[in-house]
């Protein structure tokens, strides 16, 4: 049998021990209140595939996760103003600073926008605190990445350069530049909303308002199918991600051992649904209900479910009324032009799949994308 058969089951127990293990050498060194970060990025930096990291992802995200919480730290006690108008401003600050970055660091962008709010949601944000949540950081990667190199297989490396030969590799995207950048009616769009998103939450009387800021940062895009897509991935992370949180907060007090069974147990059942492109999220509902909140989980799981959907209605509304772009029609427009399935269009696939799904046209879009794939589209 070969060692893809046994993949699973590796990647549930790398997560389980990473997770367990984070939480045990945190508490250890004093960092108890900023655990839950080290625990959310130790279970999300285990690879599915177990292969290596990109050596630049290890600065990367210590530098990132540094001048997010540094951001909000700094201008908290500067800005005697009511929360909805401090997140105002570190809003427009964060995604500004984050279109400034390369198109090809675009992740960085969403993580840069959540981690700068992060210290306005407390009563108090201290630079000790910001230092511990770093250093909480800085030893999940390390343990997730000792971890899964202990678990790491031959055949495991062999397919991770068998697919960044094959169709698996992600096409490159074009390289814009900054003017390009902060042209992009699309970006101001976002910030715009996402500048709003608190005071709308308070608006419609959200219990938790911050996971409407979240679902417009991170799931509202220039298309609709491409929303639609990240809506769904994140309402099925959140809504399966507490099973497990819900599951332990009533037999298990919050320990290693539980930590374990819950990021493993929510690993388990992702993969046991075939859902491992929801898996992430789900890692991070289960970290943030469980070891961030641990008590509050009776009452943090629905309404943390009602305000994220109300999130998601937001971040579709906008994509409808304000310059709707669809993802669907551009795609079989340039089918038209190119005939066959380039790059560009392997890009528009998820979103414009999405929109098809949604408009029940998914057999013709998968005829046309196969007549493409055979070079004789009409």
């Amino acid at each position: 049998m070969s060692s893809g058969a046994f993949r699973p089951l590796r990647l549930v127990l790398a997560v389980a021990l990473a997770s367990g293990l984070t939480w045990v050498i945190c508490h250890a060194v004093g960092l108890g209140a900023a655990t839950p970060y080290g625990v959310v990025v130790a279970a999300l930096f285990i690879r599915p595939g177990f292969d290596r990291w990109p050596p630049p992802v290890f600065v990367l995200l210590p530098v990132v996760v540094a001048i997010g919480l540094s951001l909000g730290t700094f201008l908290k006690p500067l800005l005697e103003a009511p929360q909805v108008w401090q997140f105002a401003v570190v809003t427009v600050i964060a995604q500004i600073l984050g279109q400034a970055l390369p198109d090809k660091l675009m992740l960085v962008r969403n993580l840069l926008a959540v981690l700068a709010v992060l210290p306005l949601l407390g009563s108090n944000a201290t630079w000790l605190g910001a230092w511990q949540q770093l250093l909480a950081v800085m030893v999940g990667m390390l343990t997730a990445t000792l971890l899964q190199a202990g678990l790491r297989l031959p055949q495991d490396l062999q397919d991770a350069e068998t697919d960044d030969r094959g169709e698996g590799a992600e096409t490159p995207l074009p390289a814009r530049t900054i003017a390009r950048r902060f042209a992009d009616p699309y970006f101001w769009r976002k910030l715009v909303v996402a500048a709003l998103a608190l005071s709308i939450g308070l608006g419609v009387g959200a219990a938790t308002p911050k996971y409407l800021y979240f679902g417009v940062v991170l799931l509202l895009n220039d298309s609709l199918g491409a929303t639609l897509a990240r809506v769904r991935d994140r309402m099925l992370g959140v809504s399966l991600g507490v099973l497990m949180p819900a599951l332990v907060f009533n037999t298990m007090e919050i320990s290693s051992v539980s930590v374990a069974l819950v990021m493993g147990g929510t690993t388990a059942l992702m993969l046991g649904l075939r859902l491992e492109s929801s898996l992430r999220t789900a890692l991070i509902s289960s970290g943030v209900t469980f070891v961030g909140y641990g008590a509050l989980t009776q009452w943090y799981i629905p309404n943390r479910w009602l305000d994220y959907l109300m999130g998601c209605g937001l971040a579709l509304l906008v994509c409808l009324l304000v310059r709707p772009l669809s993802a669907l029609g551009r795609f079989q427009a340039l089918a038209r032009e190119t005939q066959r399935l380039d790059g560009t269009l392997r890009a528009l696939l998820p979103s414009a799949m999405e929109e098809a799904r949604l408009l029940g046209q998914q057999r013709q879009f998968r005829q046309l994308v196969q007549r493409l794939e055979s070079g004789s589209a009409p």
